[in-house]
């Protein structure tokens, strides 16, 4: 079958990972690198693509059939709603939008098209998330009754050089944590409300650096988040996963969930529990669960494809993009005003 031709939009550090994993993937081309910048024209040559200042210079002389959008997330609903007036299917990164509004606008826009919309929460096509849910699934944790993550890291000084980073939206809440909430949906099910507690206390920019949340989900489990970019310190996901091979892994975990026959590390996939009576009496006996690692960009690349050939059904779709900011707009309303904010 013909490789399915794909364009990427923005040439920044994500945009360009995506060009690398689209340009690699056998069942893909990487027709089209849309930035104005000289970026764009220097990695598009490296990659062997065209390069277009605009979506509608591309439009204009040639037609993918997939977009991914790696612009910056203001915007991510323009951007967004170009894709879908052309008809071409796209992926729009985290967020989806940069407030509630314009994210549902984006998604209702594309549903009554009928133009496939995804969101690059790419975790969720990790092969040791997916093995994860199949564990909570099956059962074998019982009735899952609590879960806890840690994003705690430091963001060197130099990182926040760049203005935008010190200002409200650009914290970890909304660039990092965004990520995190939205595998916890995925495992354990819809949030149904919020408390958070934020701090700047140590760099005083305008935007959070340190947040403490608590998620109440449908199911009745309770959730509590712990995150700060001003911690040195090995407990989140970059730094325990191997995702992303920039950062130093750590023999460390980032996540635990709880039931009543058993709890769950992540990422060691480890299931603690009793072998016989339930009791802190009784031995506690430890399996790790054995996946094949995969790097999820790239599976999130074959999926693509696989949505825009053979109509299969988004794993990240615009709407549950759309669920997730809504659970990252609730922790910050309720930093903001220190109340509970229930989600519809």
């Amino acid at each position: 079958m013909t490789p399915v031709k794909i364009a990427v939009m923005g040439a920044g550090l994500i945009g360009k990972r995506h060009a690398e994993h689209v340009a690699s993937e056998a069942g893909a081309t990487l027709c089209a690198i849309v930035d104005p910048s000289e970026i764009g024209r220097t990695l598009a040559e490296r990659l062997g693509a065209r390069w277009y200042r605009s979506f509608g210079d591309m439009i204009a002389e040639d037609r993918p059939e997939g977009v991914i959008i790696a612009t910056p997330n203001q915007l991510h609903v323009a951007n967004g709603l170009e894709a879908i007036e052309a008809g071409i299917p796209a992926i729009v990164e985290k967020p989806i939008a940069d407030d509630l509004a314009g994210g549902a606008r984006l998604v209702e826009a594309a549903e009554r098209a009928s133009v496939p919309l995804l969101v690059g929460h790419h975790r969720r096509y990790n092969p040791m998330i997916a093995k994860a849910k199949e564990i909570i699934n099956s059962g074998r944790l019982g009735r899952v009754l609590s879960l806890h993550g840690h994003f705690w890291l430091m963001k060197p000084d130099d990182y926040f050089d760049v203005g935008w980073r010190r200002e409200e939206g650009a914290g970890p809440v909304l660039l990092n944590l965004i990520h995190d909430v939205d595998l916890f949906r995925y495992l354990c099910g819809e949030v149904v409300s919020v408390q958070a507690q934020s701090s700047n206390a140590v760099r005083g920019h305008a935007v959070e650096e340190t947040a403490v949340i608590l998620l109440r989900f449908a199911s009745g489990a309770l959730g509590t988040v712990n995150v700060s970019d001003s911690i040195v310190a090995p407990w989140n996901w970059e730094l325990t996963t191997g995702e992303n091979p920039v950062y130093p892994q750590q023999d460390q975990g980032c996540y635990q969930i709880g039931g009543t026959h058993g709890a769950l590390t992540v990422p060691q996939l480890e299931v603690w529990s009793n072998r016989d009576k339930r009791s802190w009496w009784e031995p506690l006996q430890r399996e790790r669960v054995p996946f094949v690692p995969e790097d999820p960009l790239k599976l999130q690349i074959r999926h693509f494809c696989d949505v825009i050939r053979n109509g299969a059904a988004p794993i990240a779709s615009g709407r549950e993009g759309l669920a997730t900011l809504a659970v990252i707009d609730a922790v910050k309303r309720s930093a903001a005003t220190g109340t509970t904010v229930s989600l519809g």
